[in-house]
């Protein structure tokens, strides 16, 4: 069996092509589908399932657009229910791919249609379990996400108790190919790689150490942040279909907008996306404007920070496309526009622009003072490793829901871990009357190698 995993950074989602004897699967299919395609063609095979773990809520799946091209059949799990024609499996059921068979593992938790897709070989001998958002490396799926429209938060987990032990007594050889890696937010703390095998899980993975189901349903429902806006959105979306293909809505959004008509846009509140990276946002930019850059986990920022709202974008040469696909990946289809040829435009027009304050950790220890105060925008999970003395600890999803806390007239510093999340908040800050704002370059990661004393917070 051929197996081709197709990650994508900046939603930290993985998804499959497999293939056997020229028929070919698709597993959790983002909804840009050429890339799928273009591998079926240029392998000269035919695609003829697509299977999905789950319905899927951090972005919105391509497994309708690909039907159309293809006429390949949709394969869930049990329990599922959608609003278009789909093959609801049976426990156990395995499918054909040519020499191959993939059988279906219901493995409820993260929602109820959970499913694990085990790869048989010819010998039926197991060799691959795509587990999507149930296991991943070091980490299980989230239990939070279906409450709301299932059951309890701890009937989830403790389904998902007996999903893990499961997948506990597959064979240790067996690869495993989760549905998400760093910087997700369908688990906890997923692991840096993308890639392990069931017994190396059995070793190193907290959550499949021996442990009673009581004990495993409380660490499942602790330290649970809350997800990004739009993860509801998509769920639904998911769920009950969607009409327009992703290059429709890429199409309306790629609309090139002069000086004047980018002025009016914002004349009626439309948010200004900025989608260059820190360093040349903090330089120059529009008045007003958010910079979430493309060089990082831009769509997820994207849809923490605001509610699916109208967008006009700022973005380097010939970055249009990237700025509003990325977008509509989770579901965000409102971007009027963009300005043609970018923030140098609206500069030689002879428009106002601002600037933010940009430090490197040893410029901002060496002139931190008493006056001053930090604000670190990390995770809560993160401050365990310490922040700096008398900092303010507010993650980025909430910073806009405590600016009314906050002193305009004060001085502040912004961190992150690496100092693109930093931008993002400095920039909400100064778009929010905030005038003096200064983000830390390199994030808690340069400052610690500082020297200067760090602290853990009481919230962690």
């Amino acid at each position: 069996m051929y197996i081709q995993q197709i990650y994508t950074g900046c939603l930290a989602q993985a998804a499959y092509y497999i293939e056997s004897q020229g028929e070919a699967a698709i597993i959790d299919p983002l909804r840009d589908i050429q890339v799928y395609l273009d591998i079926a063609t240029q392998r000269k095979a035919s695609i003829k399932y697509i299977f999905e773990t789950h319905f899927h809520a951090d972005f919105v799946s391509g497994h309708i657009d690909l039907v159309k091209k293809t006429g390949a059949k949709v394969i869930f799990g049990p329990k599922a229910e959608a609003g278009y024609d789909i093959v609801v499996a049976e426990e156990g059921q395995k499918f054909s791919l040519g020499n191959n068979k993939i059988q279906v593992i219901h493995t409820p938790g993260h929602t109820l249609e959970s499913s694990s897709f085990l790869a048989l070989d010819e010998n039926n001998k197991p060799e691959a379990l795509f587990s999507g958002d149930t296991l991943f490396v070091g980490e299980v799926g989230r239990v939070d996400l279906a409450a709301k429209h299932y059951l309890s938060v701890d009937e989830l987990a403790s389904m998902l108790y007996d999903s893990i032990e499961k997948l506990k007594k597959l064979p240790d050889e067996v690869i495993l190919y989760p549905g998400h890696g760093p910087g997700s937010a369908c688990g906890k703390n997923i692991g840096k790689e993308t890639t392990s095998t069931i017994g190396e899980q059995k070793k190193k993975n907290y959550a499949l150490q021996p442990m009673t189901r009581e004990v495993f349903v409380k660490t499942m429902i602790t330290g649970l942040e809350a997800p990004p806006k739009y993860f509801f959105m998509d769920a639904v979306v998911n769920r009950n279909g969607y009409d327009d293909d992703v290059d429709s809505v890429v199409t309306k959004g790629v609309n090139s907008l002069s000086v004047e008509e980018f002025k009016k846009e914002m004349a009626k509140g439309t948010i200004v996306l900025d989608t260059r990276d820190a360093e040349n946002f903090a330089k120059e930019h529009i008045p007003g404007s958010i910079n979430i850059g493309l060089n990082g986990q831009y769509a997820i920022w994207a849809g923490s920070i605001f509610d699916n709202v109208p967008f006009i974008l700022v973005c380097d040469d010939k970055r249009e496309k990237d700025s509003v696909l990325r977008l509509a990946r989770v579901g965000y289809e409102k971007v009027a526009g963009f300005l043609e040829g970018g923030f140098n435009a609206w500069k030689s027009n002879g428009q106002k622009t601002q600037s933010i304050g940009s430090v490197t950790a040893t410029e901002f220890v060496n002139n931190f003072t008493k006056k001053d105060k930090v604000i670190d925008v990390r995770n809560e999970s993160e401050w365990e490793k310490g922040v700096v003395k008398t900092a303010m600890t507010i993650p980025l999803a909430k910073l806009q829901d405590q600016l009314s806390s906050l002193d305009k007239k004060a001085s502040y510093y912004l961190c992150c871990q690496g100092g693109y999340r930093s931008m993002i908040a400095a920039s909400i800050l100064q778009s929010n009357g905030f005038e003096n704002v200064t983000s830390i370059q390199g994030g808690m990661g340069a400052i610690a190698q500082t020297g200067i004393a760090l602290q853990i917070p009481e919230t962690v």
